[in-house]
């Protein structure tokens, strides 16, 4: 039936429907029950529908109804994105401002019967977003008819996914590996190991110019473990790497309260982020452990989410407030994000362009397949024109995506992760515990990757713009001047980055 439905509407929008047609649509419409909301399997079946078809799903273009279903699925939780369509973010918001968003409150608690409280609303710093627990579907037809509203997202709602338990801890391994000797150089000091996948893109030839010394990189990701000492402030220098820094924040808040503001702290929980930090950062000692491609770059971590995916409240609200932070710290230069959604989530995407009007270049993941985005194409925030997008793809002689890779369009670089025929080939990084390497690999490290040999382009002349410095990466990439619709400029060659 509902395929029906829809099929009318596409011919309403090309041919002129006969009065009865128009007469069977206004009956079917009239026969739904709006006082119940879709069930959680309807308001996925719809989704997963739209985007299997290639088509971008986005929460304006769905119903009152549609809408109003995922916010009570979704812990009643709304987020409003106000002001006019420029108006993503305000650093000192006018008092012009402050009365659209007020007179968006003021009908929330009319509709709702509450005054704004700390468990009612909770208003943004920076970004132009009020979160705002609804629970009548009048509410939300109030809302949609409103002026001064950019957007309206169930961001509490995180059901969409095939398997929740897996996809509760996507990206997530804390446990060591035993790695094969020919997966990696070494080097001085004694026995530094160099990941097989540096050599492809001219890495250690680019270390004879720029270390990444002086440039501070931004982590939005799980966090750094505090267990792996080599990537805490008492073993970050050492060796070949000195005169850097490490910090670590956390945005992330773990509570069943959608409004409460308890905070998990810095450290890593997953081991994501640990992988990120450690190929962009990790130092250059006689540890006998993996070295990072910027080994001596200043690094501020942030746990913003549990893992990779951005499907709860309170990972979306702690990116978003990573990126307004590491957008106004002036020391930052890049940031990098291996973490992502299949669709665009405005408080997120606000935030991205607060940090890009500070300049700041920033990369994110195109993809990696987990139970739950195996089946997509590039993802979000990567789709984004503020970031810099990337993917993996393996060693061949021709452009091949790593099996677990997303590719399209979107993409701007390309990173070597997999070997040719071998997909256990993949970098050696360091662990989540002490003395501990493993492999990993897809869009998340190569990201980290690019971000790290932008840290050794910028190193290399500090007085460079973001533009500046991107438009060597993409000169020193194999497809340049030309952009492949499937992998962009593709593999960097960091050497004649720094050169």
């Amino acid at each position: 039936m509902k395929k029906t439905i829809a099929s009318l509407f596409v011919l309403l929008a090309v041919f002129s429907c006969s009065k009865d047609e128009n007469a069977l649509i206004e009956e079917k419409e009239q026969a739904q029950d709006f006082s119940k909301p879709l069930t959680i399997q309807e308001i996925n079946t719809k989704i997963e529908t739209q985007l299997n078809s290639g088509e971008t799903f986005d929460w304006k273009n769905e119903s009152d109804h549609f809408l109003w279903s995922a916010v009570h699925h979704g812990n009643a939780i709304l987020t409003i994105g106000y002001g006019s369509e420029t108006e993503s973010f305000s650093e000192q918001r006018s008092a012009a401002l402050e009365s659209k968003k007020d007179a968006i409150l003021q009908i929330v608690e009319s509709s709702e019967g509450y005054k704004r409280g700390n468990e009612t609303v909770v208003e943004h710093e920076i970004i132009n977003v009020v979160d705002v627990k609804v629970e009548n579907f009048e509410t939300i037809k109030l809302l949609r008819k409103a002026n001064n509203i950019r957007y309206l997202e169930p961001n509490g709602y995180n059901h969409f996914g095939q398997d929740n338990q897996q996809r509760s801890s996507a990206g997530c391994d804390k446990n060591g590996q035993s790695i094969n000797s020919a997966h990696y150089t070494t080097i001085a000091p004694n026995n530094a190991q160099v990941a097989w996948n540096f050599s492809e893109h001219n890495i250690p030839q680019a270390w004879n110019y720029s270390t990444g010394s002086g440039i501070t990189i931004g982590l939005i990701d799980t966090g750094i473990s505090q267990s792996q000492s080599l990537l805490n402030s008492s073993g970050i220098n050492d060796g070949y790497s000195n005169g850097r820094f490490v910090q670590k924040y956390g945005t992330f808040i773990d509570s069943s309260w959608w409004w409460s503001s308890n905070y998990d702290g810095p450290h890593d929980k997953c081991g994501h982020g640990t992988q990120m930090a450690s190929t962009m950062a990790a130092p250059r000692n006689d540890n006998g452990m993996p070295v990072g491609v910027a080994y001596n770059a200043n690094l501020v971590a942030y746990r913003a989410t549990e893992d990779v995916v951005l499907n709860d409240y309170h990972e979306r609200k702690g990116v978003s407030d990573a990126l307004t932070q590491l957008g106004n710290r002036s020391d930052v230069k890049i940031i990098s994000m291996s973490i992502g959604y299949p669709w665009s989530i405005g408080n997120v995407k606000d935030a991205v362009k607060y940090a890009y009007s500070k300049g700041k270049l920033i990369f994110a993941a195109g993809g990696t397949s987990t139970s739950f985005t195996n089946w997509y194409g590039v993802i979000f925030p990567a789709t984004m024109s503020e970031t810099v997008a990337v993917t993996g793809v393996t060693d061949r002689s021709s452009y091949e995506r790593c099996d677990i890779c997303h590719s399209g369009s979107k993409i701007d670089f390309t990173i070597i992760m997999e070997g040719d025929n071998d997909t256990s080939k993949h970098p050696p990084v360091l662990g989540f515990y002490n003395n501990q390497r493993r492999y990993t690999g897809g869009s998340s490290v190569a990201t980290a990757t690019t971000a790290g040999i932008a840290a050794l382009v910028w190193s290399r002349h500090p007085s460079w713009s973001r533009t500046q410095v991107l438009n060597k990466l993409k000169q020193s990439s194999d497809f340049y001047p030309n952009k492949n619709s499937s992998f962009g400029y593709g593999n960097i060659d960091a050497l004649q980055a720094v050169q």
